[in-house]
């Protein structure tokens, strides 16, 4: 309830930085309205308890919003009307005294309320509903002394009704600033939970409660995505808090809970194999609940669609041209989170330095190089140096003839066509690679290792 009067007589100035107001005239009529005032709000004062009561059961009948908090405790909420009754009716009596008093309560009110998730609105129809009720028994006492005296009250109307308004945007204020500073605690309390997942330094006793934070199954599968735009934006230079919008558009309907890392933008993607298992069990394909190896067969099937989900989700993805886009392998629950994340910054080196999307599961061989450097390397020095003795426009030549010759699955036909040359000039320029290394392409471990090596050279140099 909002200090409810200013009284004309002895009210305090603002804030020392505003100039007080010229002191105006007061007539006798002011005089006479202040004393009855007083008389009425000394009655107020003695009946309290039962003015906090019928305050109670109005804001429970009548603010659906106050509901909720007045069936949790209703003792909490009634001494917080009783004391802000007992300092805004005091007010109406020694305004000086009780002015700072009144704030403060309107203002841990507004604070409380916020935290708690009452609407502002059901705060402020509160407010308003405690000063009504407050100049309804001023009315009715002074009617019931004088009711001549009723008349006077006329000349201090304005004045209530002011003070109301002045204590709704106190508590309005204070609501807000609350209310900015739970969302930047929960935001922050989110961004470090999901920094923990990623990491793999989250607890399992803190799972369920990091599942209930973001909105997300504890024991659902996942994927991790890294994207990085070329050249990306250095993780110094963002706003705090506040995480650079990644640079691609994931296939519509796609959940996905972004986070900044200083190598790249992360996205987890939950992944709804649960959904396919279920539908498995609805049509009838899950007899005895066993899959031939002692699995649920249910989860064989929740297991392929979220496979199916990932690739439906690399196929569809959007990113401008110089995007790298690294796709993790599926996952089980948040503690795999961490080994995703792993997976992904694998998925995201074997990108080429172009741009475009590697989905690790389809480019496995690729992932073996990038993830140990030192040894794709050093083979790529053992089987592609000896073409280090060409001329390098000799050297090119071969390359991307085997390259165009290993893409084309071993057909020389198809080759020719992307190189725009016929194929017995693709199978001249194999002949001589094979001379030059000592390698047979048509024994597959050697076809095997020259595959290697041309991805250790494409992504690692050299």
């Amino acid at each position: 309830m909002p200090q409810v009067v200013r009284s004309r007589i002895g009210a305090p100035h603002g804030p020392p930085s505003v100039a007080p107001s010229p002191r105006r005239f007061r007539s006798l009529a002011d005089r006479e309205a202040v004393e009855v005032l007083h008389r009425a709000a000394r009655v107020l004062v003695a009946a309290l308890p039962e003015l906090t009561e019928r305050l109670v059961d109005a804001l429970y009948e009548q603010e659906p919003g106050y509901r909720p908090a007045i069936e949790a405790d209703r003792s909490e909420v009634w001494q917080e009307v009783h004391r802000s009754l007992r300092h805004n009716v005091g007010s109406l009596i020694q305004p000086r005294e009780f002015r700072e008093a009144a704030h403060r309560t309107s203002r841990r009110i507004g604070e409380i309320r916020a935290g708690q998730g009452v609407p502002l609105d059901a705060v402020l129809h509160a407010f308003r509903m405690g000063g009504a009720m407050v100049w309804q028994d001023l009315v009715a006492e002074t009617a019931r002394r004088n009711p001549d005296d009723v008349r006077l009250l006329v000349h201090v109307a304005a004045d209530v009704w002011n003070f109301v308004d002045e204590h709704c945007g106190v508590v309005a204020d204070a609501y807000r600033q609350a209310e900015r500073r739970l969302t930047w605690r929960r935001e922050n309390r989110q961004r470090l939970m999901t920094a923990a997942l990623l990491d793999g330094t989250a607890r399992i006793a803190d799972l369920p409660d990091a599942a209930a934070m973001l909105g997300i199954p504890e024991h659902g599968r996942y994927a991790v995505l890294a994207v990085q735009a070329v050249p990306a934006v250095p993780v110094a230079h963002r706003a705090p808090h506040v995480a650079a919008l990644p640079p691609l558009t994931l296939p519509a309907g796609t959940p996905v809970l972004w986070h900044s890392a200083p190598e790249a933008e992360l996205a987890i993607l939950p992944l709804d194999g649960a959904a396919s298992a279920r539908t498995a069990v609805e049509r009838g394909s899950v007899e005895d609940g066993t899959g031939p190896d002692g699995g649920s067969d249910a989860d064989t099937d929740a297991a392929a669609a979220a496979l199916g989900e990932l690739a439906l989700i690399a196929a569809e993805l959007s990113a401008p041209d110089g995007t790298r886009t690294g796709i993790s392998s599926v996952v089980e629950g948040l503690a795999g989170l961490g080994d995703a994340r792993r997976l992904a910054r694998t998925a995201l080196r074997a990108c080429p330095a172009a741009g475009g999307v590697v989905l690790l599961d389809d480019h496995l061989p690729t992932a073996l190089v990038v993830s140990s450097p030192d040894l794709g390397t050093a083979l790529a020095a053992r089987v592609l140096g000896p073409l280090g003795r060409l001329d390098p426009a000799d050297r090119d030549v071969l390359i991307a003839t085997l390259t165009a010759w290993l893409d084309s699955d071993g057909s020389a036909q198809r080759a020719g066509a992307r190189l725009y040359c016929h194929r017995n000039t693709v199978l001249n320029r194999l002949r001589r690679f094979e001379q030059l290394t000592g390698r047979c392409l048509t024994r597959p471990s050697d076809a095997v290792e020259v595959s290697l090596a041309l991805a250790a050279r494409r992504l690692l140099g050299g």
